[in-house]
């Protein structure tokens, strides 16, 4: 029953007495699915709010309790939920800062927009995690100071920090500029990770610290460039990535004996064609596959690459931002991996999405089959040509009608992937439906469509498995008369 209820929970039809009354018993899950309702009343927000915690800490989140509602002593997190919201007076801050719970300062640490005082006191907390947490989200001037902080994990939060000021983040790089750190989570007995490891310089937290500072865009390149020929290779790969360093460090990492730093420099928008080509005939099919990624790769390069390396559903960057005469041509290759390039952009001209439903290979056909715009007998065509291969794609095209998703539903032997798809098509009947919930997967989505008839909405909610119960519990087709049963 706890299922059902969660279901009904979520169920947009279930009347206001029932959410009334499931409110007043609620807790745990059941009050954070209640919290998740978009209709709640003042008076049940306000209501839930003083059943649960976790469902306060959502609300609050959510925009749905005022700064009236709470008590900041008697309800600590819901204080600093609103605070983190910027909807909590200065004053919630100040008493939190004095809290002897490390672990509500440290999450004050984190809130936006505190009072400089409040900043300040967190910045001398005795507690090293409660001021890397300050470090890592405050946007104050304090970020200078904090840099100096004799804890190495401090330093290394400012180094995520893009608030740092740029020459603070050179100087965390370079590590000359500043005075030498004192301690680190290692040197405390609490390593990260088990191979971390410390010789007197804190090596793995400095380690973290220029892998933060090389992620962080604020950091100036000409500091960045220095790592090139760092040893470490996750270094070096987080510098390939990196948009704004000169021509002559990306020629170095297109050089570099590892393939994770050619493959992370391989879609870099900063690299020019000489380095694409060069990447895009790499010996990894990792890197190809990136340079395929790449926005500004050539299409005769583009098109060698489709042949050898699998890009994913979605449109090329390049492929996205093609002109409609490289579209054109790209349609009318002979090669089909070719092909399959224009096929997944949704928004191909009426005659060449037409003509691509009409192409020879399968999988160019599924590639366009769910594109809006078609109509039912080129829907139909596909399936009538290609079968399963294109059955599911087809089935989730916006425009299937609901007589087509009644005939692929009862294909023998049936598509299953195609049966997940009309379960969650708009357009599905209940005849659809009902042979939907004969495949595993596709049964608890048909069991929340509302278009399933109410007397089989009333079955699955005794479902043995919950998620089919729990989707016909929050289906706004199922019955008042049993939602209320179900609430009483």
């Amino acid at each position: 029953m706890s299922d059902v209820l969660l279901g009904l929970a979520g169920n947009p039809s279930l009347p206001r007495a029932s959410v009334d009354r499931l409110i007043a018993t609620a807790d745990g899950e059941l009050a954070e699915a209640l919290a998740e309702r978009p209709d709640l009343t003042r008076a049940q927000v306000v209501a839930l709010a003083a059943r649960d915690e976790g469902a306060a800490l959502q609300l609050a989140y959510g925009g749905r309790l005022t700064a009236a509602d709470v008590d900041p002593v008697a309800r600590p997190l819901v204080a600093l939920a609103l605070l983190d919201e910027r909807a909590g007076p200065p004053e919630w801050a100040r008493t939190l800062a004095c809290s002897g719970s490390v672990e509500l300062r440290k999450k004050l640490a984190a809130c936006p927009g505190l009072p400089e005082d409040v900043a300040r006191a967190l910045a001398a907390d005795p507690e090293t995690e409660v001021v890397a947490e300050l470090a890592l989200w405050t946007t104050s001037g304090l970020l200078a100071r904090l840099a100096e902080h004799p804890h190495a994990e401090v330093r290394r939060a400012v180094a995520v920090n893009e608030a740092a000021p740029p020459h603070v983040l050179a100087a965390l790089l370079d590590g000359d500029a500043l005075p030498p750190a004192r301690s680190c989570r290692v040197c405390d007995g609490e390593p990260d990770l088990p191979w971390d490891h410390c010789e007197g310089a804190h090596e793995s937290t400095v380690h973290a610290m220029r892998y933060a500072a090389l992620c962080n865009p604020a950091t100036p390149a000409a500091a960045a460039t220095a790592f090139a020929g760092h040893p470490s290779w996750l270094l070096r790969r987080e510098l390939a990535a990196r948009t704004d360093l000169p021509p002559q460090v990306y020629t170095r990492l297109a050089a570099d004996p590892d393939a994770r730093i050619r493959a992370r420099l391989a879609d870099n928008p900063g690299i020019g064609e000489a380095l694409i080509r060069t990447l895009a005939a790499d010996d990894d099919d990792d890197v190809r596959k990136q340079a395929a990624h790449h926005p500004a790769v050539p299409l005769d390069v583009l098109r060698r690459l489709a042949a050898t390396v699998r890009t994913g559903p979605a449109p090329l960057p390049r492929i996205a931002a093609a002109s409609s005469d490289e579209i054109a041509e790209l349609a009318a290759s002979p090669d089909p991996a070719v092909r399959m390039l224009p096929a997944r952009r949704t928004d191909l001209p009426d005659d060449i999405r037409d003509a691509l439903t009409r192409d020879p290979d399968a999988k160019v056909v599924a590639a366009v089959a769910s594109h809006p715009g078609l109509t039912e007998a080129l829907l139909a065509s596909m399936v009538d040509r290609h079968g399963v291969h294109v059955a599911a794609r087809v089935a989730a095209n916006p425009d299937a009608t609901a007589a087509l998703l009644e005939r692929l539903a009862r294909q023998r032997p049936p598509a299953r992937k195609a049966l997940r798809e009309i379960a969650r098509h708009p357009r599905a009947t209940a005849v659809a439906l009902v042979a939907c919930l004969d495949d595993g997967r596709a049964r608890p989505v048909a069991a929340g469509h509302p278009a399933l008839p109410p007397a089989v909405i009333v079955e699955l909610l005794a479902d043995d498995d919950r998620q089919v119960a729990c989707a016909a519990a929050a289906n706004p087709a199922l019955p008042p008369a049993e939602m209320t049963r179900l609430v009483h």
